[in-house]
């Protein structure tokens, strides 16, 4: 082989390397971070996650243009849709009270490759999210002033006409998201007393409106002769969940925070499912009595509420409105920039971004410097940016998040509930497996108490039927399985959507697609149901799987195709971008780690991100040296030589170094670079 080239061992370490899954151990409590966050805590954090600036303007927009007074169906579907993935991030946050949402979900499930994926893209979600609540705010605030301080700005400012930039710097926006931060880094009571305010203002403001729209409710509105309760049909209520969906984003705020929770197995179950039936009733209800105070053909999109008490001659309700609104806004961005740093925290104790976000202040025991940092960042785009064109971002990126927590539990289910445990680093014992790609997690049958079924063994009771599926490798049927179903979901998402329109497929045609898919679909939801799962009765677990997980998967598939291809190929690019993203200084050497040796060294065209250097150098090595993490940095625990840890014979840690987390680097974006050109 040429000098220099790598080896197909080096790869295969590599691959192998970039598939390793964190190790899954529900014991483990410690953290740096202060456990401070009760169930109503958790609660009113997800209702001011989910309950913002969608209910003062999405409400009036969707009834006027898409469902009519229907839009409380709309709302009612949307909440349900948001139920399944809601499930998936409760039995998570119960099973794994650590912060990171998604990022961490996907890691212990998944592999490392794609948990920096959805982390890179979370972080979008929020800092994007953040800004736009941020100009959804000044522009509220600019309107009841009769737009004058936008007028004051562009005079003595100016304005610009700019492609993806705003009209104007927006001063007052960056300005209330670099308080908000210098709150939230304040500690998680500081921020909790915060949003307890803002969330407590916007729920009475909330009752008012319901109160009082019931009292001028006409039911006139709702007749024939104003449309009808659905003037736009079955399509047009569909069309409207599909707005309506997005207004429920913002639960897994209370996933994010597990981490602070004094007690996550139980509060972060009830505190999602409280807020969100408390987002929804919320979201019916206001739309309800708006649809009911005037006419839904006469909305005013921008500001429906206040201008329907405007209208019926109570001006005064409309300040209260307004002033709702605000509250409001206001807890939906403590919500973003209080989850933002917790992310960043997560990826950069993993390895997998700057180090410096991985430390914790010692009094506030909040990630300071993400917290500062990210909010100077969002803070600049909301000065800056003209946000229309960016806001899909939050779109797609939540629904792939929620698509691969929906995956994830499928996985963890047909996973054995616990690792054995190893003698020492030196010498495994009999039954220690290093469990560190998908596929092997999937192979979780010992070889003992083979009359006992373990997770993602058939059934007994279905063997006399199924005989022929028992003779597999164990998980290897449940792998194909769940492969076919991922398959036949993105199949059918595609035939749902495009159809009747882009595939441009005749009506047999289409028929046959839409039952061959189905088929495909059902059955290997038959398939995986007929496998033995683990089940733990003292933590929450979502019931039907994988009937619901995978429902899931194929509400947000549908929904990710139907935004524009814009969208798709700008979110391309953001993920390009971590290929060139953040990481270490690889030029110095790191605790346990050997100078490179001139005859490993990588090609030029190799060596463009610090990530693949690094990667490279581990697998010439053939495994992994370096320390591991405090105590109180362990996410779950990674006692070196054991299952599903770095690897049997890991080198312990070196006095006097400074713990690591995972020594790898930045692995997400390893793999985007060895596959581009040379």
């Amino acid at each position: 082989m040429a000098r220099g080239m790598p080896s197909i061992a080096s790869l295969a370490r590599l691959c192998q390397k970039l598939n390793r899954l964190k190790p899954l151990e529900d014991s483990t409590m410690d953290t740096s971070l202060r456990r401070c966050l009760s169930t109503l805590d958790l609660t009113l954090l997800g209702v001011g996650g989910m309950v913002g600036s969608g209910l003062y303007v999405l409400t009036g927009t969707v009834a006027k243009d898409m469902a009519g007074p229907a839009v409380l169906l709309s709302f009612g579907v949307a909440a349900v849709a948001s139920l399944l993935a809601a499930l998936c991030y409760a039995e998570f946050g119960a099973r794994v009270p650590r912060t990171g949402s998604a990022y961490l979900f996907t890691y212990v499930s998944m592999g490392e490759l794609w948990a920096f994926l959805i982390g890179w893209n979370v972080l979008l979600e929020y800092i994007i999210g953040g800004a736009a609540v941020a100009r959804a705010w000044s522009g509220y605030l600019d309107a009841m002033f009769s737009h004058r301080i936008r007028n004051f700005t562009e005079t003595h400012v100016g304005s610009w006409e700019i492609s993806l930039l705003a009209q104007y710097p927006d001063f007052l926006a960056a300005g209330i998201i670099l308080l908000a931060s210098a709150f939230v880094s304040c500690g998680a009571r500081v921020s909790s007393w915060l949003n307890h305010t803002f969330s407590t203002i916007s729920l009475l403001v909330i009752l008012f409106i319901i109160i009082l729209g019931f009292i001028l409710a006409q039911p006139h509105n709702w007749s024939a002769e104003e449309g009808g309760f659905a003037p736009f049909g079955f399509s047009g209520v569909m069309a409207g969940t599909a707005s309506c969906f997005y207004a429920f984003v913002g639960f897994d705020v209370i996933a994010a925070s597990s981490e602070e929770a004094q007690n996550p197995r139980r509060s972060v179950p009830v505190a999602i499912a409280i807020s969100l039936a408390l987002a929804a009733g919320a979201y019916i209800l206001v739309s309800t009595v708006l649809t009911l105070m005037v006419p839904w053909h006469s909305l005013d999109p921008d500001s429906a509420l206040a201008d329907a008490f405007y209208r019926r001659g109570y001006r005064w309700a409309g300040f209260i409105v307004a002033a709702g609104s605000i509250c409001a806004m206001n807890t939906v961005l403590l919500s973003l920039l209080f989850s933002l740093p917790r992310i960043v925290y997560a990826m950069a104790v993993d390895g997998l971004f700057f180090q410096v976000f991985a430390r914790v202040h010692p009094r506030t025991q909040v990630p300071v410097v993400g917290t500062l940092v990210f909010g100077l960042l969002t803070a600049f785009l909301a000065l800056l940016l003209d946000l229309e064109s960016l806001v899909q971002f939050l779109s797609i990126g939540t629904l792939l998040a929620y698509t691969f927590v929906a995956t994830s539990i499928i996985v963890l289910r047909y996973q054995k509930s616990s690792l054995p445990s190893s003698p020492g680093p030196a010498s495994p014992g009999p039954l220690t497996k290093q469990h560190s790609s998908f596929s092997d997690h999937l192979q979780l049958v010992g070889a003992t108490q083979a009359s006992v079924p373990e997770p993602g063994e058939l059934q007994p009771a279905l063997r006399p039927y199924l005989g022929f599926l028992d003779g597999y490798s164990p998980g290897a049927v449940v792998t194909w399985a769940l492969a076919v179903m991922l398959a036949s979901v993105i199949t059918l998402g595609c035939v749902l959507v495009f159809g009747n329109s882009a595939l441009h497929l005749p009506h047999w045609g289409y028929i046959l697609l839409l039952l061959a898919t189905s088929f495909a679909f059902l059955l290997s939801l038959l398939v995986l149901g007929a496998h033995q799962q683990q089940y733990q009765e003292d933590l929450f677990q979502i019931p039907m799987v994988p009937l619901i997980p995978a429902l899931s998967i194929l509400l947000n598939i549908c929904l990710m195709l139907k935004l524009s291809y814009l969208t798709w190929v700008r979110f391309s690019i953001w993920l390009l971008l971590g290929e060139w993203g953040p990481g270490r200084d690889w030029g110095q050497k790191e605790e346990g780690l050997e100078p490179l040796p001139q005859a490993h060294a990588l090609p030029p065209a190799l060596c463009r991100t610090g990530s693949v250097f690094r990667l490279w150098h581990l697998a010439q090595q053939g495994e992994p040296a370096g320390a591991t993490r405090d105590k109180h940095h362990k996410l779950l625990g990674i006692p070196q030589g054991q299952p599903g840890g770095d690897g049997a014979g890991c080198a312990a840690p070196h006095s006097g170094t400074s713990p690591r987390a995972w020594p790898y680097g930045v692995a997400g974006w390893s793999t985007l670079a060895l596959s581009s050109p040379i």
